[in-house]
């Protein structure tokens, strides 16, 4: 008990001792992009502030094999500390049809892993199958499989099997809405859903979509995430950017006012200044605007032991 009450403290402490907002020339950059998913430009700005390997003070463990198509897999990212420390499952985004839990050898998404591993997490970095190969509900069964693999394995890299948290971004964050949503018991104790689709409408297409949930909107409705993840009780953190593409905008919003009228109302955070891509490549600089929120939230919702 003790243990667990010092790292959450540290974890709270640790944040904002390094806390901040989006630097004046980064914001300016950000603002000059626009609300459009520009991945390459973004990457630019952000990427001189990552760390390149090797890393300090983390080991990692590359392509873990959870399932048996060549893209189960899963890199573990963990530092030498006490044992039972939440795990932090990312998946990527990257429109359904592209993607990767690491982008080529640069920094991303590693820095999430860096950052989670740093802040007292096991990071566990995912991939999935794609569309049109691999149409819905195949990613989101994949997270389920990554999930299951994760509370088998992950004491063996410190980590806590009934204390893992998923968050997705973009189609990522689509795929554990679809986890959730479609799962009775969901086996994590608390999800972060970052500038997601949860509502599917067919006169609002965004690409990759018809990929991977099929050409016939009539089943977009019931392969839709928002009924399930407004009817579950697991603690969500939704979050969009302020200078997000309008769509994703929307979608957080929709998703809060679900959960709002039954009663159960997510945390919830507009991340200012920052871009769809951006809210993403930031994470393990100074720029603390998203995650200073994921520590908090999970400080509040995960169990005592």
């Amino acid at each position: 008990m003790r243990f667990l009450l010092a790292l959450s403290i540290t974890l709270l402490v640790f944040g904002s001792a390094l806390a901040g907002p989006m630097p004046s020339d980064k914001a300016e950059a950000i603002r000059a992009i626009g609300p459009v998913i520009n991945p390459t430009e973004t990457a630019k700005l952000y990427a001189p502030l990552h760390a390149k390997e090797p890393y300090d003070n983390v080991t990692v463990v590359r392509d873990l094999k959870y399932g048996p198509h060549q893209r189960n897999l899963i890199d573990v990212f963990h530092a030498a500390a006490p044992p039972s420390r939440p795990v932090l499952i990312f998946v990527h985004g990257g429109g359904y049809q592209r993607g990767d839990r690491r982008i080529g050898t640069g920094p991303y998404h590693d820095n999430l892993m860096l950052w989670a591993s740093k802040n007292g997490f096991v990071g566990v970095n995912m991939t999935y199958r794609l569309a049109p190969d691999h149409s819905w509900p195949a990613a989101a069964d994949d997270v389920a499989a990554a999930v299951a693999w994760t509370r088998e394995k992950i004491r063996d890299f410190g980590g806590d099997p009934d204390r893992i948290f998923l968050m997705g971004h973009s189609a990522g964050a689509a795929h554990v809405g679809s986890y959730i949503a479609r799962t009775a018991t969901p086996a994590i104790v608390g999800a972060i859903l970052v500038s997601g689709t949860f509502d599917l409408r067919p006169q609002i297409e965004v690409a990759g979509q018809k990929s991977y949930f099929g050409d016939n909107t009539e089943l977009w409705p019931e392969r839709s995430s928002i009924k399930g993840l407004a009817d579950s009780s697991l603690p969500l953190l939704v979050a969009h950017a302020e200078i997000d593409v309008p769509y994703y905008i929307d979608q957080a919003e929709t998703l809060k006012a679900a959960r709002c009228a039954r009663q159960n109302c997510p945390a919830f955070v507009v991340l200012k200044d920052h871009s769809h891509m951006s809210e993403i490549y930031s994470v393990n600089t100074g720029d603390t605007t998203l995650t200073d929120e994921v520590l908090a939230f999970v400080a509040k919702v995960t169990p005592r032991k």
